[in-house]
């Protein structure tokens, strides 16, 4: 029998110091992230419909990736060139569940490519239903001053402009009953000072979600977000301070960190035609942490 204590479910901190360089790689977690491999069981939600998530090879995006396809969907993922070993075990996943998996390198930085993954996507699987806006760039702060301009930059080219130029392009595809979905974080309602530039995106992004859904309601296509707390994805390891690590999650009511795993089922069902009065909203996974 599993243990269905959210408590006791998954491993709590101290965790081991582990750092890595960024974007990370999760198969040198201690642990290793729970990505639902084991355990989501899908129920036919998204049959026929087909997806295409960002930053898919690890966290939250594999996660969903992995839920989408055993819900009936045919999934692209794009991911950094780099992380081409982890997005090939998830594209294993996919078609382990009987669905057809598209692996797409490159940058969401790159307008072009944000452009072509979505053409791609619709071509190959000749439709697109979901898009999931998740990829990003995180890297922390001590001091104002020491946060290069580049650095600073790249936030924002990366996780919010990359959202925009997908979910632009996504638009010519996207039929009535379209779903785009965005990856915000509670760091757009309580921002980190080590984390400014992040924080600040994420902030960026809540704000589209609720223009978006405003603005896309005519077409019949639905806007929402997911807001999670911490979750253990490489994202730890490789952005944050040895110290916070070995504590991470230990601040929100529940004592831990979440698990991808555990947000899958919020994108599924944002996903599902069941969910077709659902637009505008920004779905808080933070394991009891208030978020006003």
């Amino acid at each position: 029998m599993t243990d269905s204590n959210p408590l006791t479910k998954y491993p709590r901190p101290p965790f081991e110091g582990q750092p890595q360089s960024f974007p990370g790689k999760t198969g040198r977690m201690k642990p290793e992230p729970d990505h639902g491999e084991e355990s989501y069981r899908g129920s036919g939600k998204l049959t026929g419909k087909a997806a295409l998530i960002t930053g898919g090879d690890s966290g939250i995006g594999r996660a969903v990736a992995i839920a989408y396809a055993r819900e009936g969907a045919d999934v692209a993922i794009s991911y950094l060139p780099e992380e081409q070993k982890d997005a090939e075990a998830v594209g294993a996943w996919i078609e382990k569940a009987g669905r057809r998996a598209l692996l797409l390198p490159g940058d969401l930085k790159d307008a072009a490519y944000a452009r072509e993954i979505v053409a791609r996507t619709a071509e190959t699987f000749g439709r697109l239903d979901v898009v999931v806006n998740n990829g990003a760039f995180q890297q922390p702060n001590q001091s104002l001053d020491q946060i290069e301009d580049a650095v600073f930059e790249n936030h924002f080219r990366t996780n919010v402009f990359g959202a925009f130029y997908v979910t632009k392009a996504a638009t010519a595809y996207l039929k009535p009953g379209g779903s785009v979905i965005f990856t915000s974080s509670v760091n757009s309602k309580h921002p980190m000072p080590s984390l400014l530039a992040y924080s600040a995106t994420k902030g960026a992004l809540s704000n589209l979600v609720l223009s978006l859904a405003q603005l896309l309601a005519e077409t019949g296509i639905r806007v929402n977000g997911v807001l999670p707390g911490p979750i253990w994805t490489p994202f730890i390891p490789s952005g944050m301070e040895e110290d916070s690590v070995k504590s991470f999650g230990s601040q929100v009511p529940f004592g831990r960190p979440g698990q991808p795993a555990e947000l899958a089922s919020a994108y599924v069902m944002l996903a599902a035609e069941e969910s077709s009065y659902t637009s505008g909203a920004l779905i808080t996974v933070a394991g009891a942490m208030p978020v006003l």
